[in-house]
């Protein structure tokens, strides 16, 4: 076998001249580790803010559901049964008011591993742009690295080179701010969309969460005007239903698209496991179990909103998600570490971009005994 020290390095290898992770960002959840320490090492424990992952059961019709399609040895399908997909369509149809056929709808394994391989499956690549809201998930921005395009930030559609640009994300509700855009903002990003043939992706994963504020849908007829061309919406389970677990989501729209998406995604195996798609029709055909968690979210959510403004935080947005953007008008790190110091970890907002310096993201998805600690700690602290 040769010994060559010459060779050059497997690709991915750390001594590869050009890695794919070299294109990325710092993960920004490894930046948070020490002051995770910190809020730990408090003697009432960790009162953890920070990810708005779901800490409640899975609801039992979902559990049932996916209970009873466990023997299930044979592949499923990428496409998914059709009861599946008319599900998705139906709810489409009931909670955001789009008329779409189940051929216009596609499961897809969490909705972060769309975002993240989405311009890659659009052929996207060096010279192209992807568009995000300048306060955004940082997955927008992996995307497109991901595939060479450049990532380009923005606060108005009218900022961005239409000539350039492949595709234009919005989020209603956003993720971090918790803003909502009414009809009017989105129909104009829409048109612009469509002015510069540009796909539009919106993602509407926290639609079911609209607390001072009604989401809506960009496949809305109010917005699209009844026709889907160049446009996707992108929805979740995870938090409307409790099932981060389960990577259970959707994308649906131009039928155009999601049919070379369904080709794409069958080549590249990326298949919801059945149990899994037993479990979202299921969830999709019940409404109840969504009122309840809602309810036990309004609940934390008032708790802590009154604490951290007595405490002498300012809201601003935060009509709809999971989540409080939350500031003291002095640099996020240091009111990080101000409530690591009480037991309490939130995220930095610059974890969202630059223009979030000065906010942190407070998420009410802890249990209720340890809002009810924080809430104490805030208060006591005062």
């Amino acid at each position: 076998m040769s010994t060559n020290s010459t060779r050059a390095p497997f690709p991915g290898h750390p001594g590869a001249a050009r890695r794919v992770s070299d294109r990325l960002p710092v993960f920004p959840w490894d930046k948070l580790e020490p002051c995770k320490a910190t809020a730990v090492a408090h003697p009432g424990g960790l009162c953890d803010f920070s990810v708005g992952t779901p800490v409640d059961p899975v609801p039992e019709v979902i559990q049932k559901a996916l209970a009873a399609h466990t023997d299930t040895p044979g592949y499923p399908t990428v496409w998914g049964p059709l009861e599946l997909r008319e599900a998705i369509a139906g709810w489409l149809h009931r909670r955001c008011g789009a008329e779409i056929g189940p051929r216009a709808v596609l499961p897809t394994v969490g909705s972060k591993e769309l975002v993240a391989s989405l311009p890659t499956q659009l052929g996207l690549g060096p010279g192209d742009q992807v568009a995000y809201p300048r306060l955004a998930y940082p997955t927008y921005e992996v995307g497109a690295r991901l595939c060479g395009a450049e990532p380009v930030e923005y606060d108005s559609v009218d900022e961005l080179d239409g000539s350039r640009v492949r595709l234009l994300w919005v989020n209603s509700p956003s993720n971090p701010t918790g803003r909502v855009l009414g009809a009017d903002e989105l129909r104009r990003a829409v048109a612009w969309a469509r002015e510069h043939r540009v796909l539009l992706v919106s993602d509407e994963c926290y639609f079911e969460l609209g607390w001072e504020a009604e989401p809506v849908s960009v496949l809305h007829p109010d917005v699209c005007g009844g026709d889907h061309e160049g446009l996707l919406a992108v929805h979740s389970l995870s938090k409307r239903s409790n099932l981060a677990g389960y990577r259970a989501s959707f994308v649906a729209g131009d039928p155009v698209v999601v049919a070379e998406l369904l080709g794409l995604r069958k080549h590249g195996g990326m298949i919801v496991p059945a149990p899994v798609q037993a479990a979202t029709i299921a969830a999709l055909t019940d409404d109840a179990h969504v009122a309840e968690q809602r309810e036990r979210y309004a609940a934390r959510r008032s708790a802590l909103r009154a604490a951290l403004e007595a405490y002498g935080f300012r809201i601003e947005h935060s009509e709809a998600s999971l989540y409080l953007w939350a500031t003291q008008d002095r640099p996020c790190w240091e009111t990080v570490a101000e409530l690591a110091s009480l037991g309490i970890l939130v995220a930095p907002g610059d974890f969202y971009g630059p223009s979030g310096d000065r906010f942190v993201r407070v998420a009410f998805t802890a249990t209720d005994e340890r809002v009810a600690a924080a809430v104490e700690r805030l208060t006591a602290a005062r």
